[in-house]
């Protein structure tokens, strides 16, 4: 008898992604056995070693761990920004680890936000440039890719500087903007890694704040890397990795990323 083939990229009924409660929230990011080694032979470096992991939509989820710890590696991954060595990832029912690059991107743009510490802006270009960015990517008309970029700053309280040049803000200012390009494509997830590393405590909180409300709001899955534990400690749960495996899981008692 002839076998049926599954169609690449989707999870087969044996393989659909793993479900370790009932609750009403699907997961929206899976892992099985992902590992990620760096080099060969006697130079090997095993930064993710087996990590197996489940991710909620609308969770806020801390990884934590020291520099070294394979916490920027493993959100990498579950960014689909790298590729592991071997394992398997799942976004919703697709197994993104068996995706063509151009889907992978593809996915990734229409499901995904960043926010990461050194910002990553085109230092010349304008404001509303720099958050239209995934939008153009996508392929969205100008005035529609305006529009939503406009409301995007409207969202961070940064409408006003939308002529500006990128290289004219603050720290915290810029930032911000990280966030509303961030959600520009409203993603159902974005992934922060050190969000406040180069900000003072006062536009930190507001930063930290901004992204909460996203989760509470919207209804966006936040994933956190950070070191800061006051940080980690509003998220809904802190994963603690160390030599590329989870070391600890643990739930926060903070309700809705409140202080």
């Amino acid at each position: 008898m002839k076998k049926s083939k599954q169609p690449r990229g989707k999870a087969a009924p044996s393989q659909a992604v793993p479900s370790r409660t009932s609750g009403i929230q699907p997961v929206i990011i899976a892992t099985k056995n992902l590992t990620k080694i760096y080099g060969k032979k006697s130079a090997e470096f095993k930064a993710l070693n087996g990590i197996n992991l489940e991710i909620r939509r609308g969770e806020s989820v801390a990884i934590i761990g020291k520099s070294g710890s394979g916490k920027s590696t493993l959100m990498h991954c579950l960014a689909l920004l790298d590729a592991p060595t071997k394992g398997e990832i799942f976004i919703g029912s697709h197994l993104a680890t068996k995706l063509k690059k151009r889907r992978v991107n593809r996915l990734r743009n229409k499901n995904f936000g960043f926010v990461f510490q050194q910002f990553f802006m085109n230092a010349r270009d304008s404001v509303l440039s720099n958050v239209e960015l995934p939008l153009k990517i996508a392929g969205i008309r100008h005035r529609e890719r305006k529009r939503r970029a406009m409301e995007a700053l409207r969202i961070v309280e940064l409408e006003e500087k939308a002529k500006s040049r990128a290289n004219d803000l603050s720290g915290g200012q810029k930032q911000r903007v990280c966030i509303a390009r961030a959600i520009v494509n409203n993603p159902s997830v974005i992934f922060a890694d050190e969000p406040t590393g180069n900000l003072d405590s006062v536009t930190g909180a507001r930063v930290e704040d901004l992204l909460f409300q996203m989760n509470k709001e919207k209804g966006i899955t936040l994933i956190i890397v950070t070191h800061d534990e006051d940080l980690a400690a509003r998220c809904s749960r802190q994963i603690h990795i160390k030599d590329g495996k989870i070391l600890s899981e643990t739930a926060s008692t903070v309700k809705g990323g409140s202080k």
